[in-house]
């Protein structure tokens, strides 16, 4: 199994968060750090910032924030059953079906939203 085997028992904060399977590639976890979507122990990081057990990380990433601790560092992408045994998820329950699907439903063919439109569009989504 690929854990911590290094001396320090870090690792980068982007390439840890694909390990566990929170984001589905390294890139996603890199574009999410740079864009500020990534806290680690409530502050902001980059791809290369170093984690260690015990660290609170929280993501934003399709819809929903996940709240993890980090329990064991993995430097290889591990399958599933490993990857929950490494973190204890803290994250709010997702939200229901229907209310994620109602948020930015826009009417077929009403054109492309004004400046006003999509700032209340972002608004209702949470950004």
């Amino acid at each position: 199994m690929a854990t911590d085997e290094g001396t320090d028992g870090s690792v980068r904060v982007d390439s840890w968060i694909w390990s566990v399977r929170l984001t589905k590639t390294r890139s996603l976890a890199a574009t999410a750090c740079r864009g500020g979507h990534v806290r680690v122990n409530g502050e902001r990081v980059k791809p290369a910032h170093a984690i260690k057990a015990g660290d609170e990380v929280r993501l934003f990433h399709a819809g929903r924030e996940r709240i993890v601790v980090v329990t064991k560092v993995v430097r290889k992408r591990v399958g599933a059953p490993v990857a929950v045994q490494c973190y204890v998820d803290n994250s709010p329950p997702p939200p229901p079906r229907e209310e994620v699907a109602a948020l930015g439903v826009r009417d077929r063919g009403a054109g492309r939203p004004t400046k006003r439109d999509r700032r209340d569009m972002e608004r209702l989504r949470g950004l």
